[in-house]
């Protein structure tokens, strides 16, 4: 079986990476201590200049919930026609109304503005109130994928619920398994749930070439976020993910 993996990179240098070590695809963010969001335009333009892998772009305006107000909602589009002039191969989206269930009518404006571009809603879907009404609700809008943890904080703990999805889901849509995926379980969630497509990070930490460190003041103003050293995709543990992977 053919296996496509999706790695969600916080930088360029990531994404390069992903692509050095034979990733079908990336999924470029700002912002992982969020959950991920929007990249800056520089970042988008230098990731297409580098990348000949696809390249898909999340459009998150913020951290936090999935509700957007107006102001949020046209920087959503905003982006989203900067990624197709800049020739991106697709867009990640999530939008969920207040009574939890996916914003339906706003999701598929924005799958037809990002037309021909390739459609995932991500784990906002793990947030929904209902995940079986929310697949019919995302296929309805035309998005080509779903992100999803089986909604579990990873995906081991919601393996049965993707399993679910995948059988209902059928060819209609795309669901792809990601959080929590590593080389010690990819092997086993590939079998148990029947998912084509995963999405992870395979990260390593590299620490900052800074000799002179003041430690007293968190620049985030967030304490325990590490801001002398950086997390980057690993090459050699995405060639082994892709290797095990080969192997089922």
């Amino acid at each position: 079986m053919k296996f496509k993996l999706e790695v969600c990179s916080g930088s360029v240098e990531s994404a390069i990476n992903a692509q050095l070590a034979g990733a079908d695809r990336v999924e470029l963010c700002s912002n992982l201590y969020e959950g991920g969001t929007t990249p800056s335009f520089g970042s988008i333009e230098s990731a297409r200049d580098n990348l000949t892998i696809g390249l898909h772009i999340i459009i998150r305006p913020r951290g936090g919930d999935f509700l957007y107000s107006d102001h949020e909602y046209d920087i959503m589009r905003r982006d989203i026609e900067l990624c197709g002039e800049c020739g991106i191969d697709g867009i990640v989206i999530g939008l969920l109304r207040k009574d939890g269930a996916i914003d339906t009518d706003r999701t598929e404006k924005l799958v037809k503005l990002a037309y021909p571009m390739s459609v995932t809603f991500h784990r906002a879907f793990d947030l929904c109130d209902d995940p079986f009404r929310g697949l019919e609700d995302i296929i309805s809008t035309g998005a080509a994928r779903i992100l999803t943890s089986g909604q579990k904080n990873v995906v081991p703990e919601g393996v049965a619920l993707i399993h679910e999805l995948i059988k209902k889901a059928g060819t209609r849509i795309i669901i792809m398994p990601g959080s929590g995926l590593d080389e010690s379980n990819i092997a086993e969630m590939a079998k148990e749930t029947g998912a084509t497509e995963f999405h992870l990070t395979a990260q390593k930490v590299v620490e900052s070439e800074m000799i002179f460190r003041r430690k007293d003041i968190p620049m985030g103003g967030m304490p325990g976020i590490p801001e002398f050293s950086k997390k980057i995709a690993d090459p050699e543990r995405i060639i082994n993910i892709i290797n095990i992977l080969k192997m089922i």
